[in-house]
């Protein structure tokens, strides 16, 4: 993060790359993430990322697994969440909405959530169907535009905001394959808004599909999604509208009820 605004202010670099490797490790799940990937992730050295990682372990929010050297989110960090969620967490009115989707469906079922130009999982919901898609849990992270969730916040947007996007990110073919070029990302966006809904066909895990929608804010703005995964068979042409129906239904009915409430 080299700009002129994060050089005028003293230790704003040191901030943006502990804040970078703070959404890393959170992003990683309960496996943890090694130093070394973490260093090429953040694209910075390994002595930086290691003093760095150590500096936010003597502040609670970092930990690090003694038996493989891998780090994971600190205690510090479950509580900062604890205080936040207060004011941005939806998952207390939405975990029913989500449960109902997997049931309806017999698929997994997520909700995620937009922060900057990530979408975060937030809660997962296993449907009654034994073969499942594991691409996403709670903590995973992926840029907008690439996972279904993404794709369907981002399609969502004002025409201004993802040409900014895209400006700042112009790696998306480079880290998650040809698909994400811009014009092609571009075409997927326009068929999503019309659609109404997302569909990844197998675009991060060949076999893994798909499927997003946008929840809004009560000022219309897109700011959550709703998302199914399976296998491949389970969303074939003849299926993805009937699911595409409930999901939309299900997100209509959550945006809903942030509208009602004060989100």
């Amino acid at each position: 993060m080299d700009t002129a605004s994060s050089r005028s202010v003293p230790g704003a670099q040191a901030i943006a790359r502990a804040a970078a490797l703070l959404r890393l490790v959170t992003g990683a799940g309960d496996e943890g993430v090694s130093v070394a990937e973490l260093s090429r992730r953040a694209e910075l050295t390994r002595p930086t990322t290691h003093r760095l990682l150590t500096a936010l372990r003597h502040e609670g929010l970092v930990d690090q697994d003694e038996r493989n050297g891998r780090w994971m989110p600190g205690a510090e960090l479950y509580l900062m969440g604890t205080v936040a969620a207060s004011r941005y967490d939806i998952t207390a009115i939405a975990r029913d909405i989500v449960r109902s989707l997997a049931v309806r469906t017999e698929e997994s079922a997520f909700l995620s959530v937009r922060r900057g130009d990530e979408t975060v999982c937030l809660i997962r919901e296993d449907g009654a169907f034994p073969i499942r898609s594991f691409v996403l849990s709670e903590g995973v992270r992926f840029p907008l535009g690439v996972a279904s969730a993404g794709l369907a916040i981002l399609s969502f947007l004002p025409p201004h905001d993802v040409d900014a996007y895209f400006e700042r990110h112009p790696e998306l073919a480079t880290r998650y394959g040809a698909a994400h070029a811009e014009p092609r990302l571009r075409a997927r966006l326009r068929e999503t808004h019309a659609r109404g809904f997302a569909v990844n066909p197998g675009l991060i895990v060949e076999g893994s599909y798909g499927i997003g929608a946008a929840v809004f804010t009560k000022a219309g703005h897109p700011q959550w999604a709703l998302s199914l995964t399976g296998v491949e068979f389970r969303f074939g042409p003849d299926r993805i509208p009937e699911l595409g129906r409930t999901l939309l239904a299900h997100a209509h009915q959550l945006s809903t009820r942030i509208a009602a409430g004060t989100h």
